[in-house]
């Protein structure tokens, strides 16, 4: 189960089949499920992390239709207007659609109607296998489905029940000019279910805004004879970078995504791909990051052209260096992101990243370097000192002898002695009382070292009387230089 922040602490952001099956609710707090579900797990949400995982899918599922949209935090809209005979038929294409998201490992409700409000009713509360409903059947589809079908609010849902109308047929069964007088001053459409049956039947209009697609920013340049070394083919690339940064210059915007494209004269072309952490319209910042990626290019008998293209790129104002002339830090460290990520790849290069808790072994986690996660404010700051290196989980140390309230005097860990010098501490940390069991103890950190000038970070856990365990435990968590 993942939760989010709410106005009274967190909340149940999504949940799977098995939480639901149990009577756990989107929304719901934390705290009240776990008194339904006291071994219940929870994981942090990171919905900003998914609101990019969404728009890029929107962008995915271009290849069935020209037209998509995000709708809310886990659907998407398409218009298949025209496009269905290009993949067989209708139901060979949604057939299609499923098997695509279940390689990704995503498990999607598909439906396909004359409107949206049809769609979006038939994949969220229709059955799980791809839907079609014929333009004939709008009405009788939609009749058996609950009232929540027709996207409206909780509130809204929670009235409709209490009117007896608890399905789409039902209400649709209702006398309309009574339906229109008890809500014809409300205006959000989330809260008007005459106006949402009316979208969801097609009686009104409802039209699929797609965000524009912009054409891919891109250099060309034909060779006058066919080029057959690699030496000559980077020349080339240092060329088109400057014919690239002018086309950007013009629009105003910086690359994000690099595609370099070297066609062969047997119609064969090669293709090599770079991101950048930030946007950049600098050749110094562009070429190097194809250092290494054309020694796969094979010339064959020769490649008569090549094309490097912005497939993605950003707004970008104008820079200027500082009085000495010096490019910006912030832009040196970006230069050498995007070096490390060309040569080790993006899924070597790690950032840490704030997980909204105060105990150590959880408050961080390693990710693939994103310039969006890595400007984003730490969600909580730690005030316990921790170690230079911390470890995967804490380690038991058997305690020989401690001062009563106080550091251990002696302790043994990985099977060697420990005789301490000197300490500093202790350092407290509560537990987590919304995600942790009631039995949870207090922390009491310790930096020590010992006689050989070994220095360890390690904490006691509770403390007698406590009333909940009869004995402390030791563990080392961190080591220090």
């Amino acid at each position: 189960m993942l939760a989010r922040e709410g106005a009274h602490g967190p909340v149940i952001h999504d949940l799977g089949k098995a939480a639901l099956a149990l009577g756990l609710k989107r929304g719901a707090r934390v705290t009240d499920m776990r008194a339904l579900v006291p071994d219940l797990r929870v994981e942090d949400a990171e919905e900003a992390a998914d609101t990019a995982d969404l728009a890029m899918l929107a962008r995915w599922v271009r290849r069935w239709c020209p037209w998509s949209q995000v709708d809310g935090m886990d659907g998407l809209l398409l218009d298949t207007t025209g496009s269905e005979h290009l993949h067989g038929g209708e139901a060979a294409m949604l057939e299609e659609m499923r098997a695509r998201f279940a390689a990704l490992g995503l498990t999607a409700q598909i439906a396909a109607a004359p409107t949206i409000g049809a769609a979006w009713a038939l994949a969220r509360y229709g059955d799980a296998a791809p839907t079609i409903c014929p333009a004939d059947a709008i009405q009788p589809m939609l009749d058996p489905l609950p009232v929540a079908a027709l996207r409206l609010d909780a509130d809204t849902v929670l009235l409709l029940r209490r009117l007896g109308l608890k399905t789409v047929g039902a209400l649709a069964a209702m006398p309309r000019e009574a339906l229109v007088r008890r809500f014809r001053k409300i205006e959000a459409l989330s809260a008007n279910p005459v106006m949402r049956l009316d979208q969801a039947t097609g009686r009104q209009k409802e039209l699929l805004v797609s965000p524009e697609i912009r054409r891919p920013l891109r250099a060309l340049r034909r060779l006058a004879e066919p080029l057959g070394d690699l030496a000559g083919l980077e020349q080339v690339l240092g060329d088109l970078a400057d014919d690239l940064v002018q086309v950007l210059e013009a629009k105003g915007r910086g690359a994000r995504i690099l595609r370099f494209t070297a066609y062969r004269v047997d119609g064969q072309a090669y293709h090599a791909e770079a991101r950048t952490s930030r946007a950049s319209r600098d050749p110094a910042d562009l070429v190097p990051l194809f250092d290494g990626k054309l020694d796969t290019i094979d010339p064959g008998f020769g490649i008569e052209a090549a094309c490097l293209e912005a497939t993605d790129s950003e707004d970008l104002d104008a820079q200027q260096a500082d009085l000495t002339g010096k490019a910006r830090s912030d832009v040196a460290f970006a230069r050498m992101i995007d070096r490390l990520i060309a040569r080790l790849g993006p899924r070597h290069v790690l950032q840490p990243i704030r997980q909204g808790s105060h105990m150590p072994e959880r408050g961080e986690r390693l990710v693939p370097y994103s310039p969006d996660t890595a400007a984003a404010p730490r969600a909580v700051h730690r005030r316990v000192a921790g170690p230079l290196r911390l470890l995967d989980r804490p380690e038991i140390a058997e305690v020989v002898h401690a001062v009563p309230d106080g550091p251990p005097a002696r302790f043994r860990w990985r099977r060697k002695l420990h005789d301490i010098a000197r300490s500093a501490g202790p350092e407290r940390i509560a537990p987590e009382w919304w995600r942790e069991k009631s039995s949870a103890r207090l922390r009491d950190y310790y930096h020590v070292e010992d006689s050989e000038g070994c220095r360890f970070w390690l904490y006691r856990e509770g403390v007698a009387g406590d009333g909940r365990g009869d004995t402390t435990r030791w563990y080392v968590h961190g080591l220090d230089a």
